[in-house]
């Protein structure tokens, strides 16, 4: 058993369902697009629910009582004023134009931006990411990676033939960051409890109903200034905990 085999997987994956949706996305109309858009807006709304679910996880409930919402409301509201002070939103925007001078010659930047971004989020945000990386550097096995390696190829598929190179960017992403958790996995063992991978699961829920909202245009949220969130929700978990206690 390889460690880290499961990100590589990943990684390809992505890649490669990016690439076959770029190529059926320059034979569709345009109106087939916005309807695919809509569809995958839809689809991450979805997600994004299921995540949110988490709050009422009988592991969270258990650390912090009745206080899960107010730990995940806390730490979208403390990250959402880092993220804006930090501007990780234009930042993210610059970033991913850099990356489309580097690596795309077509399409406009909002496009492969909102790509990158998306694409970023739905496939690192959520359980199988965290627990699958963590559990693949713990040497328990890469079976979650490769289940959700699977699922991420047919979603890069579906989100490259509408919004570009910027979901092919994504695989760089993916290759850092779940490669970081395989890491910590590694290195430092078990690092979050369960009632802390649910709050963060559910801040990541929160953040991708944001997105979901920004594919439909009903609301331009700038979910990149959330991002923190998903450091602050597991290390509230442990203070709310003690008041509880």
């Amino acid at each position: 058993m390889i460690i880290g085999m499961g990100t590589i997987v990943n990684v390809a994956t992505v890649s490669v369902g990016a690439l076959l949706g770029i190529v059926l996305g320059n034979r569709m109309p345009e109106r087939t697009k916005e309807t695919i858009t809509s569809v995958l807006g839809l689809f991450t709304l979805v997600i994004g629910g299921l995540s949110v679910v988490s709050l009422t996880s009988e592991a969270l409930t258990e650390a912090v009582g009745s206080a899960a919402m107010i730990v995940v409301l806390i730490s979208l509201l403390v990250g959402a004023l880092i993220g804006s002070a930090l501007r990780i939103e234009d930042r993210l925007e610059q970033g991913a134009t850099w990356l489309r001078g580097r690596f795309a010659g077509t399409g406009s930047e909002a496009r492969f931006v909102d790509g990158l971004v998306t694409s970023t989020l739905v496939f690192c945000v959520g359980p199988l990411a965290f627990l699958g990386s963590i559990s693949d550097g713990l040497g328990r096995g890469a079976e979650q990676l490769y289940v959700k390696a699977v699922l991420d190829g047919f979603a890069a598929m579906a989100f490259a033939s509408t919004l570009g190179w910027g979901v092919l960017a994504s695989a760089g992403a993916v290759a850092v960051i779940q490669g970081s958790l395989t890491a910590v996995g590694y290195f430092a063992g078990d690092v979050l409890t369960a009632a802390q991978v649910d709050a963060l699961t559910a801040a990541g829920g929160v953040i991708l109903l944001g997105l979901g909202l920004r594919l439909l245009n009903v609301k331009q949220i700038p979910v990149g200034d959330l991002l923190p969130a998903l450091f602050l929700a597991p290390a509230l978990v442990p203070l709310a905990a003690l008041f509880q206690g």
